[in-house]
């Protein structure tokens, strides 16, 4: 009798499975046990862009805002109507987005910083544009959010560029091109990177 109840219990169709005293219930996955952390080499590509990046941006900042203090109305024309250095004070994003929130662009700074580090961690192997591209990222928005934090809220910019007669685009500094040349190679990685495996396959099918 009884191992006739156990050989239907064994049965596919039973609906129900029994273990025996010796076996253990599987215990299911922490999802972070699934992550393919990206090899050494995408590390040192993603962590030194995003510090040489930062050191970069902070130390033309200081440095421009230093010698423009010696020079006249704080202006210095490096190709005379197209590109001069002038000392501007941003206390708002980009083209002067929510302006005088700080503690508002601070929080938004740090939620993108740690979206950064966790896209790239999921970035698995192989992807070696984007690495580059989440490192410029990671190092323009730690260098406006140092001055945040140090600058009363207020990001230091100085590149001020004319693209037309008597326009100027909104002075911006190293950290904001690092941005742009970050999206510009995730864009280009979106559109020019190979299709997955599992793509072709399914394509093939």
């Amino acid at each position: 009798m009884t191992e006739i109840k156990k050989e239907e219990s064994a049965r596919p169709g039973s609906g129900r499975a029994f273990l025996s005293p010796t076996e253990k219930s599987p215990r299911c996955t922490p999802f972070w046990r699934g992550i393919e952390v990206p090899p050494l080499k995408a590390q040192l590509i993603f962590w030194s862009l995003t510090v040489f990046g930062l050191a970069l941006d902070l130390w033309t900042k200081k440095a421009v805002f230093d010698f423009l203090e010696h020079q006249p109305h704080n202006r210095y024309s490096i190709i005379d109507g197209v590109v001069q250095f002038v000392r501007t004070l941003n206390d708002g994003a980009a083209f002067g987005l929510f302006s005088g929130k700080p503690y508002l662009l601070g929080a938004a700074s740090i939620i993108a910083l740690v979206a950064i580090v966790l896209i790239f961690l999921f970035s698995g192997t192989g992807r070696k544009l984007v690495h580059i591209a989440l490192g410029l990222f990671a190092a323009g928005v730690c260098g406006n959010f140092y001055d945040r934090i140090f600058n009363d809220g207020m990001v230091r910019d100085f590149i001020d560029v004319v693209y037309w007669s008597g326009k100027h685009w909104p002075a911006f500094n190293v950290a904001d091109a690092l941005l742009c040349v970050g999206v510009g190679l995730m864009v280009i990685s979106c559109i020019f990177t190979d299709k997955s495996p599992q793509e072709h396959a399914q394509q093939h099918k």
